[in-house]
């Protein structure tokens, strides 16, 4: 059980605070969304402003130099959207 992470498309999705990183750190990228503001909808906490990097998983580099594409949304899904489409495109390469 330890090693279960929540998925999304059938890829790892794991969260650290304001970060979610999607992917296995095994391929050759990985996407990072961070939560950069939100508001709150009655009781839920709606992420509002997301910035998504597609970011090389070699973590021995700079992150200056793993980063790929960037950008920022407005909501959180379609952040996710965005990030999956460019990580399935940098996967297939």
């Amino acid at each position: 059980m330890a090693n279960e992470f929540l998925t999304y498309k059938g890829k790892p999705l794991v969260r650290k605070g304001n970060e979610i990183y999607y992917g296995d750190m095994s391929d050759k990228f990985v996407a990072r969304f961070e939560i950069l503001s939100s508001s709150k909808d009655g009781k839920l906490e709606i992420a509002d402003k997301v910035a998504i990097q597609l970011l090389k998983s070699d973590t021995d580099a700079p992150i200056e130099e793993r980063i790929v594409k960037k950008s920022e949304k407005n909501t959180l899904f379609d952040a996710l959207d965005l990030g999956f489409t460019w990580l399935e495109r940098a996967l297939m390469e």
